[in-house]
Parts: C-alpha cells; sequence; structure tokens
C-alpha cells in the first residue's frame, strides 16, 4: 500500500479548514505552530486570530512590550512559549526581516525545535522534512505495531527515520498535514475510529489487536506538590502586586504577595490570623498547585511588603498579564473594588 498516497487522498476530502492551512506565510504558520503547543485547535483558534489581528507583522510583534504580548497570550499556559516567541520576533526583525522558511534557519530561532522546524517547512516552502509530533508518533506507532517507548533516545531516532522513509518529497507539506490530522481525528489517544481509517488494512497494531497499547511510554516523571498562599492587601481600590523574577513557573507574569510553604517568605503582621477567601487547584505538567487567597482590608496603606511590591489600582491590575489561578482570584474578587 502507498500509505502517503492514501493519506493524503484522505486528508484532502476530511481536513478541517483551518486559517493557518489557508496561507503559506511562515511567520502565520509559525504563529500557529507555537501557539498550537500543548494546546488544542479549538482552545488555540481564537487566539491565533488575536495574535494575527494584533500583530500583522513579524516587526509589529517585535516592537510590542513583552507585558502586551503575555497578556494577549494569557490562559494558554506555558508561558515560556509566548516569551520565546517574542525574542524570536526580534531576533528576525533585527536580522533580515523576513520570517525564515527552511528548515536550517528556522532551528536558529528560539522555541523552535526540530518538529515545529520541519512543520514550518514544509507547510511554508514545501521542504521534504518529515514532521514527528505526538499525533505522528501515535499514528506511526499503531501502524507498525512499535514497542519501542516514544519517550526514548531510541524510540524518537527510530520514529524520526520511519516518518522520513514515509515522506513523500514532492508534496512534503500535504504529507505532514494528512499524518498530523490523522492522529488528531482518527488514529486518537483513546476510542480511535479504526472503522475510518485510511490505511487500516496496513495497520500492524490493528491486526495484533494492540492498539491500546501504543504508543509505549517509558513513565511519568513525579508530580511536585507545592502550597501556595496569596495575600490581598486592599486599600480603598488599590492592591500591593509584583511581577515574578525567580527562575520559577510564571515568569514575568505579575501576582499577589505570596507566601510558600516550606519557603522563608514571611507572612506579613497585616495577614496574620485572617482566613482564606477561596482555594483553587491548578495543575502544571510536573506540579500540582493549591493556591488559596486572603482579602486583607487595610486602613492605611501597607510599608511591610519588600520593595519590588508596587501599589495599583484594581482597574490597572487588570491589564496585567497573570497566570491562571490569579486570573480566578481577580474574578471573583472583582465586585470588591469600583471600576469606575
Amino acid at each position: 500500500m502507498d500509505i502517503s498516497r492514501f493519506l493524503q487522498s484522505w486528508y484532502l476530502d476530511n481536513r478541517r479548514l483551518l486559517p493557518w492551512r489557508e496561507t503559506s506565510d511562515a511567520y502565520c504558520i509559525w504563529l500557529s505552530e507555537i501557539i498550537l503547543q500543548q494546546t488544542r485547535v479549538a482552545q488555540g483558534y481564537d487566539y491565533y486570530m488575536r495574535f494575527v489581528a494584533t500583530y500583522p507583522t513579524v516587526q509589529q510583534l517585535a516592537a510590542a512590550p513583552l507585558d502586551d504580548v503575555l497578556k494577549l497570550w494569557q490562559g494558554l499556559g506555558y508561558y515560556s512559549r509566548a516569551r520565546l516567541l517574542h525574542r524570536a520576533a526580534q531576533m528576525v526583525a533585527s536580522g533580515s526581516g523576513t520570517f525564515p522558511s527552511r528548515y536550517e534557519e528556522l532551528m536558529k530561532l528560539p522555541g523552535v525545535g526540530p518538529y515545529t522546524a520541519a512543520a514550518i517547512a514544509s507547510f511554508a516552502s514545501g521542504q521534504a522534512v518529515a514532521v514527528v509530533d505526538g499525533n505522528v508518533y501515535r499514528v506511526l506507532a499503531r501502524l507498525f505495531d512499535i514497542d519501542l517507548p516514544i519517550d526514548s533516545t531510541a524510540g524518537r531516532k527510530h520514529f524520526q527515520q520511519l516518518a522520513d522513509e514515509l515522506l513523500d518529497p514532492d508534496h512534503a507539506g500535504l504529507h505532514n498535514q494528512a499524518m498530523m490530522e490523522l492522529g488528531a481525528l482518527v488514529c486518537t489517544p483513546t476510542s480511535p475510529r479504526c472503522t475510518e481509517c485510511p490505511v487500516a488494512d496496513a495497520c500492524a497494531a490493528l491486526a495484533h489487536h494492540t492498539i491500546g497499547l501504543r504508543p509505549r511510554k517509558v513513565g511519568r516523571v513525579k508530580v511536585r506538590q507545592r502550597r501556595l498562599h496569596y495575600y490581598i492587601f486592599k486599600y480603598g481600590d488599590d492592591i500591593w502586586v509584583h511581577q515574578r523574577a525567580a527562575n520559577d513557573i510564571w515568569l514575568d507574569l505579575w501576582e499577589y504577595y505570596l507566601h510558600e510553604e516550606g519557603d522563608d517568605t514571611p507572612i506579613p503582621p497585616e495577614a496574620l490570623g485572617v482566613e482564606p477567601a477561596f482555594t483553587y487547584g491548578h495543575r502544571l505538567t510536573h506540579q500540582q498547585l493549591l493556591c488559596s487567597f486572603y482579602i486583607v482590608p487595610l486602613t492605611q496603606p501597607i510599608t511591610t511588603l519588600p520593595s519590588d511590591y508596587v501599589r495599583m489600582s484594581w482597574r490597572k491590575w487588570q491589564e496585567k498579564a497573570v497566570a491562571k489561578p490569579i486570573f480566578e482570584a481577580n474574578r471573583r474578587f472583582s465586585a470588591l473594588f469600583s471600576t469606575k
């Protein structure tokens, strides 16, 4: 069976119509790829449209303040992607000014790895480089009934070689899109629709009844548990906040005063004895966070916080980029503040 030909034919009849597939502009394709890393299409679609509308050129993205980019990104998570996106735009704008569309040049950009470079290069310029993302790993592992773990060095090398061998060099972009779309729509992690698969007759895992065992991974990374206590010091419609600068989660995002259990950050005396207003659980890739929020009314401005905390109006605070737990706290507590 000519697997690539069957996949391409299926893709042309069944693909989702998405704006980044209707362009060969490497900049727009790059935006979509960075946004869709670890993000579902349904969630990423609106973000892509807002980014293209706000920053239609790489020069405009490069010139934007990082705070503005992070605010536009807010809600997507994995904020390092937004910081690297901004840094890559600045690198392009300060260089040739033209967004690259060749694999070798794309690999020089921060935040662009082999998969992203291959996707942009094949979609934008037709360069014959094979993509291997989560969907492609799954399709290949089942199609050839491969027991090698996809998160091992040997596994990654083997799957890339196999993807390279299957690639149709004359229609690289179409082939890559077809492989990815098959994994997204048919060869799904759970409840795959094998009766609708255009290459089911060639699927070794289907023949061997091992679909549910493919792909295989070595194992899970231990999840770190963290207990975070946020104190909202309220004086009229003003609060005290700061921008995270430590080498930790949510770098460059803004937050309330934080005391984390297990560290030596003190609880200000004004907050002692205050009960939490609500607690919010939030899961990151390798961390489980339990965030408690405390409202601390003040009769005079607070002076006991570190110098990096700034006094800010609630209205101005809404313009800052924040992580999801802080966003949820803002939503819940907005009624306590004037919006005039």
